[in-house]
């Protein structure tokens, strides 16, 4: 087997009663739940396990999110999984830096939070919104949105899947020019904002503030981040990078690229959902892929990966 690398997913994967069993059956997935409740002074439990409107809502998604992928990261290392290289997208990197040994758990759900907040209000709500293309070449993509203003690719995620993101008037401009030239499918998402745009610059500017008042480790192994898909293995980069990711462009499918082409065989993801794997799977078939969302499939994953050595 050759490396292991370790993926978080972004806004969109939450659902209600992730990391729920978690909780019941790891008390250090547990205590990660009741620290970060007590810190924020919000029942996270309550978020993440019941039905609620405020999991969807972006000031709270994007905490309850991080908070519950590091929980489940707490019960994987007792269960002896270690990474050799990190990544997550869009929030999801916050959750990479901690799991990577950056950055404090609190730290990085406090930090995550108030990038939310500062998200959502970025934009006036409904001014902006953000699109998938399917099933239609980067290039052709970005020729496309060359010299258009107020739209901007949000995310690479992997080959025939590009995300759009703006101005709701100028993306939907483009959503029917990229139609007329052969786009298979455009799907608008379900979000508050442009994220991943430079409209969000201010936004950036007050997250780089929140985040000078943040402390740092050094990294005990490297994280890959969404803004140049390299590998980072100084933490005085991550500040800086972190505060140019509220704007840039989220390089996951060159992210991946990156890891493969050093060495990484085996990605695991960890959180809700399976997106991350699909992305995975599309940009290299020839690679394993094992998800994390429960603790049935944590031991499931130790035991076929033991298996595969």
């Amino acid at each position: 087997m050759g490396k292991i690398a370790f993926l978080y997913p972004g806004q969109g994967a939450q659902k209600t009663g992730m990391g729920k069993d978690f909780y019941e059956q790891c008390q250090a997935s547990k205590a990660v739940y009741d620290r970060i409740s007590s810190m924020l002074n919000l029942d996270m439990t309550a978020i993440c396990f019941e039905e609620n409107d405020l999991l969807d809502q972006t000031e709270y998604t994007q905490a309850a999110l991080a908070t519950t992928c590091l929980a489940m990261n707490e019960m994987i290392k007792e269960l002896g999984l270690i990474p050799s290289v990190t990544a997550g997208l869009s929030l999801g990197e916050y959750c990479a830096i901690a799991a990577a040994g950056g950055m404090d758990y609190e730290d990085a759900v406090m930090t995550v939070r108030k990038r939310g907040i500062l998200m959502e209000k970025a934009i006036p709500k409904g001014r902006g919104t953000m699109a998938a293309v399917l099933g239609m070449p980067v290039e052709k993509i970005e020729t496309v949105l060359d010299g258009r203003a107020n739209v901007t690719v949000a995310n690479y995620n992997c080959p025939g899947q590009v995300v759009i993101t703006g101005l709701k008037e100028a993306v939907e401009e483009a959503a029917e020019e990229l139609k007329q030239a052969g786009a298979r499918k455009l799907i608008w998402l379900n979000v508050s904002g442009p994220f991943h745009s430079p409209l969000l610059k201010r936004a950036g500017e007050k997250l780089a503030d929140i985040l000078k008042t943040v402390k740092l480790h050094p990294l005990r192994i490297p994280y890959v981040t969404n803004v140049t898909a390299d590998f980072i293995q100084e933490d005085e980069k991550i500040k800086n990078l972190l505060t140019k990711q509220v704007t840039s462009s989220v390089r996951w499918e060159q992210s991946i690229r990156k890891m493969i082409a050093d060495g990484v065989d085996t990605f695991v993801e960890i959180g809700p959902g399976t997106t991350l794997t699909g992305f995975v799977k599309k940009i290299d078939r020839g690679v394993k892929t094992y998800h994390i969302g429960t603790v049935e499939e944590a031991y499931q994953t130790v035991e076929a990966m033991k298996k595969a050595q």
